[in-house]
This record gives C-alpha cells, structure tokens and sequence, in this order.
C-alpha cells in the first residue's frame, strides 16, 4: 500500500480542522455563521499548510536553523492574526477584541521568536559539534570525541559518530599491522631465499666452468642438493602457511589417542635429542587421552615444538613433553631447559620468519616458520597455543578438542 503523500496528508489535516472550527461554531450560533467559517478558515489554512511545505523544500534558501525556526513561528503567528482578522470581518468578534487578540498574539509572537532562537542554539551548536568532528574524522583524526549537549536524537547520532570513529581506528590499525607484517614476511623471504640461491650461483657456475672437478665437483653437487632441499622446505611451508590461513583446509578429523601419539612423536626425536646430548621424555597419564584432530597435522604441532625445544636446549639438559586432560580439552605442553625467551620477544615468537634476541642476524638452524605454521594448525582445530611464563627454559602449550561422547 503506497503512502499518502505528505502535502496531501496535510490539506487532509487543515480540511479536518477547518470542519471541527466549522462545527464548533455552527453548535455554539448557527449553520450560517458554521458555513461562514469554513469557507473563510479553508483557504488561509490551505495556504499556510502549502507556504510550510515549500519552507522545507527550500531549506536551503531560509538558511541556518535558527532562521528556519524564526520564519516557522512568522508563519504561525501570521496564520494566527489572519484568523482573528477574518474572524473579526465575519462579524463574530467586534473590532475592539479583535485588536486586543491581535497585539497579543503579536506580544506572543514576539516571545516565541526568542524561545526558537534559545532553543535553536543548543540544537545549532550540537550541529556544529557534529559538523566538526565529521570534518576532523575526514582530515584523518581518529581521536576525536564527538560530544553534545542534549540527550536527543542527535545525541543519538553522535553516539553513532562516535562508534564509527572507533571502528575506522580499529580497521585502520588492524591494516597498518598487516601492512607492516607482509613487509616483514616480504623482507624475511627475501634474505632467506638470497643466501641459497646465492650459494646455488656460486656452485653451479663453479662446475660450469670446470674449476669444480673429480670429488670436488661431487660434493659441490651434494651441496646443491642440501640447498634445492631447503628451497623447496621453505616453499611448501609458506604455501602451507598461505593455505591454512585462508581456510583453505580439506583434513579429515577423527577421533585420535592423543597419548599414544605424543609417545611416538617423542620416540621419533629421540635420535636427534642423543645426536645433540639432550634428553627428551614424555610424561603422560595412565588413563587415555582423545582428542577430535587430524593425526597428521597433530604430529606437524609436536615435531615443530619439540624439534625447538632441543635445539635451544644445552646439551646435558632434558626436554619435556606432558599431556593431560582439562575441562573439556586435552592440553599438551612442550617444556625445555634452554635459556627461554626474551621478554620483548615473547609476544612475537609466533610471528612468520621471526626469530628475536640474538637469533636477528638469521644464522640459525630453520627458516622461523615452524611456531607460524603450528599455531595455524592448532587454530583451525579450535584450539588455543601460547607460550607459558616459566622461571627458566621455555615452555610451549596447545589445546585440542576433546571428542563429544557417543
């Protein structure tokens, strides 16, 4: 059902009008004096009903808000002399009240035209504040409050400015970061990916040339292959860091023995942890432990922290692998001897290619993605990694989900 249009809807409101007065005075004298009215009151309300519709179409022209309350109260006190007028000239008020009515509509008058401007202050200074601050936002401020006087709708809008504000500040940080980020993740490809290809040049255009011959040449190609073999290590983690973050996961969860797991992922290392002079156990419960996760990519988490945890271990110290069950969850923590991490560094340890402290200049063993690329993992389980305070040494914690029973 289409509305009735406004102008219509106010000729509509005046004609009602105009027959209620018509009444009223046809029940209080006679049908004449009642017709009377009508045909005099019709027109005067018609036309200031249509002068109010034009003032709102040409706002623009009236000027500011005060000036439009001004010409607002002209308008009704005009209708109002005009009435006592035709009033007066239809003979139901003698000249003297008629000229009584009138200077005291005008006294009225002239007060209202004060009220508006009073009024119209506190509304044309919320405008301002709101004018201003929308400017502020636009020159680039996001610190700017938007504050008014009143508890009204424009209130309600600066309330809405104001949350806007927050909004684009937040979206605007959250950008800035990940800007500064994929610099990072840029520059740190980058430096990873010169120095074997570096080393891939200089090798190849050493057998090329001839200067590499016999057992010389062998082991330069051995060498070739250690640096392909990296290349394509850091490659496949990237994509896989690319691909996991973008929700671009097609595992197959199942319903795993967590404890089992963690004790063969510990046997597996334990080759490197002796190579290295380092202990490494698991101590783990009695009881099962069951966890909805992919197995495969449970054992990705369990390499990456336990492979971290000996190589930052001194040799003669142990690592310590736990798991236990908690509210729900199974809980599995990753504990080392070595000389923890830095205060500043903590809260970036899960940075792509970061490495902090004195491991900046990029020497280590490791492209820095192995913490990355676990807590992706262990996010898209809907579980949680972090690192843990600890006195001394480094310890890692994650959380899977324990399976709904059935």
């Amino acid at each position: 059902m289409n509305r009735m249009p406004a102008i219509t809807r106010s000729l509509l409101i005046g004609l009602l009008a105009c027959l209620a007065g018509a009444l009223i005075i046809g029940g209080a004298y006679d049908l004449a004096g009642a017709r009377t009215t009508f045909l005099l009151l019709l027109p005067l309300a018609a036309m200031v009903l249509l002068l109010a519709h034009w003032m709102a179409a040409h706002r623009r022209r009236l000027g500011g808000l005060a000036r439009q309350f001004r010409f607002g109260v002209i308008v009704v006190v005009g209708s109002i002399l005009a009435s006592v007028w035709i009033a007066a000239y239809a003979m139901f008020l003698s000249h003297h009240d008629a000229v009584v009515v009138s200077v005291m509509a005008t006294v009225i008058g002239v007060v209202a035209l004060r009220v508006g401007e009073i009024v119209s202050r506190g509304v044309t200074s919320d405008v301002e504040s709101l004018r201003d601050g929308l400017e502020a936002v636009g020159g680039g401020s996001r610190d700017t409050v938007v504050e008014v006087g009143g508890d009204d709708e424009l209130a309600q809008l600066a309330d809405s400015i104001n949350a806007m504000i927050a909004r684009l500040g937040a979206e605007e940080a959250s950008r800035e970061e990940a800007d500064a980020a994929r610099r990072r993740l840029v520059a740190s490809v980058s430096h990873d990916l010169r120095t074997p290809l570096a080393s891939l040049r200089l090798l190849v255009e050493s057998i090329e040339d001839g200067v590499a011959t016999g057992q010389t040449r062998d082991r330069y190609i051995s060498q070739l292959r250690v640096h392909v073999s990296v290349l394509t290590g850091l490659v496949d983690d990237l994509f896989e860091l690319s691909r996991i973050e973008a929700g671009d996961i097609a595992w197959t969860m199942s319903r795993i023995e967590l404890d089992a797991l963690v004790g063969d992922m510990v046997e597996a290392m334990r080759t490197e942890a002796d190579t290295r002079g380092v202990r490494v156990e698991a101590d783990l419960p009695e009881n099962r432990l069951l966890a909805e996760a992919n197995p495969e990519k449970v054992q990705r988490v369990l390499f990456n922290l336990i492979q971290n945890a000996i190589r930052h271990t001194p040799a003669d110290g142990s690592v310590t692998v736990r798991a236990r069950s908690s509210s729900g969850e199974v809980e599995v923590e990753v504990t080392d001897q070595g000389t923890g991490i830095a205060p500043d560094d903590r809260p970036h340890v899960f940075e792509p290619f970061y490495r902090g402290g004195t491991d900046s200049s990029r020497t280590t063993e490791g492209a820095g993605l192995g913490l990355a690329i676990s807590r992706a993992i262990v996010e898209a389980h809907g579980g949680r990694i972090w690192l843990e305070s600890s006195g001394s040494g480094t310890r890692m914690r994650f959380t899977l989900r324990s399976p709904v029973p059935g």
